[in-house]
């Protein structure tokens, strides 16, 4: 799956891994259900609903995606702690080549995983990788139901304000 990057970047949104869609089409959060893109519009990021198929716009807004695991599945809890760990090393290594402002993972979960910090909540984290600020956002999947498309959208707008100052 390739990534939507280009040097300093606003924000590189990082997804946990892609989906079986999502491999399929070449179109990052591709599922029909899964909510970044509403969201991504809904907090103020793009100013228009954008479609997956329309991800090579986005660099234009100062924004990316990535993934922290890059081997495609049906559900993210397939995927080891090892492949997490191992995700996480690969994704320092490319946010210090790109030097986003903000790298924002979507899954705190994920964070956990890849980043060996149990205690992560979702908002500002204090590590940094190098002078990228990082945040943790929900997981916009259709099965994440703890967070509404509004209320991600309003945690995605926090970061956005953080990211514009």
């Amino acid at each position: 799956m390739p990534d939507v990057v280009a040097d300093g970047l606003r924000v590189l949104f990082c997804g946990i891994n892609p989906g079986l869609m999502t491999a399929a089409t070449g179109h990052h959060f591709a599922r029909p259900g899964n909510r970044f893109w509403p969201v991504l519009h809904l907090s103020g990021f793009t100013p228009r609903l954008m479609k997956p198929s329309e991800q090579g716009e986005l660099p234009s807004y100062g924004l990316g995606i990535t993934n922290v695991v890059a081997r495609a599945t049906a559900r993210a809890d397939e995927l080891s702690a090892e492949e997490y760990r191992e995700g996480g090393r690969l994704l320092s290594l490319k946010v210090a080549r790109l030097r986003p402002r903000w790298l924002a993972v979507v899954g705190v979960t994920a964070y956990r995983a890849a980043f060996d910090d149990r205690k992560a909540r979702v908002g500002p984290q204090m590590r940094r990788i190098g002078d990228t600020r990082l945040w943790v956002l929900p997981n916009p999947s259709g099965l994440n139901a703890h967070w509404t498309a509004q209320t991600m959208a309003e945690e995605f707008a926090r970061l956005r304000v953080a990211a514009e100052g």
